[in-house]
């Protein structure tokens, strides 16, 4: 794991073309080629757990030494429990049916012709992401069991783990008999590492950054190579007039408080002005007494406990036992506020009216939409993917949870008997 930074220019370009030629034999692969080399990976890291801790308590201490938050210091942390999480992600990957050169569509034409669409791989694929050292394992699963190579580019804070993980990945591609350079993780520190893979255009196809706004931001701006952005997760929930007490209460903590420092975590709370006085108070009394520092408008700091929100928290990502907190008028004015300073990520409505719900769903255009359900569900493996790459909440190609089936594209395969055009 040795940090290599003699000459990154050509360290990159030597990584891309090891890639290059990595995905022109990985997009023919056998299924059961990339199930073994899952599979191997998988023993690797259960077998390997013990270097794998060791590797990240490295690397906690590389983050307790930058002053990296408690939240962050949470993502960034690996225990067995966890490693025994990523283990089941890349069995889960390895057991799900194969997109490659699956038929989407397909049909025939007076001229004779057969057509059919089928599923290709990518490419070559480059991600860069920051602290949590599982995307290793995550995003070289998915770009694998969808025939691409990627170029891994993990925060500085997790270089020791994500180093271990990532020769674990290559040792399950030596067991396939596959190319182990269909999974490079760059050997550097180095943020120069980062300007060269967003200008790799002969040797990366597409470009997925995982991270906070100033990492996406930095990719979206300097990219030759196509990007499938991943914003941060301004979250919000709107409580509804119709909503359920109880539902109210379990959704609203839960979102909030079981991880603060994912990208699903809620970090806004509108609330309709009918019930502040009822199901808002309870929900906000009991964010309070589970230590969750509520941020709230003048409608809200009636209430003993909540402290003023500043202009700035809106739209913010806290990553924290935070929450902003707002009195809405109704449902169009929630809708505002979450087109104004959300992120197009997660956004949820808790209601028992199918009305203000359809209205909620239609109206809004983020990523994913919820109801009476916790934004801690945007996440890949709870949408049955097995594990993701990021949540792509542009409109391109991929949007939402992006899985195997979203690293691909397509061809079309035409079919003729003699057949000439007229």
């Amino acid at each position: 794991m040795k940090d290599r930074t003699d000459n990154v220019p050509d360290l990159m370009a030597e990584i891309g073309v090891r890639a290059k030629a990595a995905s022109a034999e990985l997009a023919f692969a056998a299924p059961e080629a990339k199930v073994h080399a899952l599979n191997a990976a998988a023993d690797a890291v259960w077998d390997r757990r013990a270097e794998i801790i060791a590797a990240n308590e490295k690397d906690m201490a590389y983050g307790r030494d930058k002053g990296l938050s408690d939240a962050m210091l949470d993502r960034l942390m690996l225990d067995e429990a966890r490693v025994e999480g990523i283990v089941t992600g890349l069995r889960a990957v390895a057991a799900q049916d194969d997109p490659i050169g699956q038929v989407m569509t397909e049909w025939d034409m007076e001229s004779g012709l057969h057509i059919k669409r089928v599923r290709t791989p990518l490419g070559v694929i480059g991600v860069i992401y920051e602290s949590r050292p599982n995307v290793t394992a995550d995003a070289g699963a998915l770009c694998l069991k969808s025939g691409n190579a990627v170029i891994l580019r993990g925060g500085s804070e997790s270089f020791h783990s994500s180093g271990a993980l990532a020769d674990c990945l290559q040792e399950g591609l030596r067991a396939a008999g596959l190319p182990e350079a269909a999974v490079q993780r760059v050997p550097t520190r180095d943020r120069r590492a980062v300007s060269e893979m967003l200008t790799m255009t002969d040797t990366i196809d597409v470009i997925v950054p995982r991270g906070g706004k100033g990492l996406v931001g930095l990719v979206q701006r300097e990219a030759r190579v196509p990007v499938f952005a991943h914003l941060e997760g301004i979250c919000h929930i709107y409580l509804d007039a119709s909503a359920d007490p109880q539902k109210a209460l379990k959704v609203v903590l839960n979102a909030k408080t079981r991880r603060t420092g994912i990208c699903g975590s809620a970090e806004c709370l509108l609330i309709h002005r009918d019930v502040v006085d009822t199901i808002g108070q309870g929900v906000v009394r009991a964010l309070i007494d589970a230590g969750v520092e509520v941020r709230g408008d003048a409608a809200l700091q009636q209430i003993d406990g909540v402290v003023a929100a500043g202009d700035d928290d809106w739209g913010r990502e806290f990553l924290d036992m935070i929450i902003a907190a707002k009195v809405v008028d109704d449902i169009d004015a929630a809708l505002d506020h979450i087109r104004t300073y959300g992120s197009n990520h997660t956004d949820a409505i808790i209601a028992e009216d199918e009305a203000a719900v359809a209205r909620f769903f239609q109206r809004l255009d983020s990523a994913i939409l919820m109801h009476n359900a916790s934004t801690q569900f945007a996440d890949g493996g709870e949408f049955g993917m097995g594990a993701e790459i990021g949540i792509a909440t542009g409109k391109m190609h991929a949007r939402g949870p992006v899985g195997a089936e979203q690293l691909t594209s397509f061809k079309y395969l035409v079919t003729g008997d003699g057949t000439i055009r007229g």
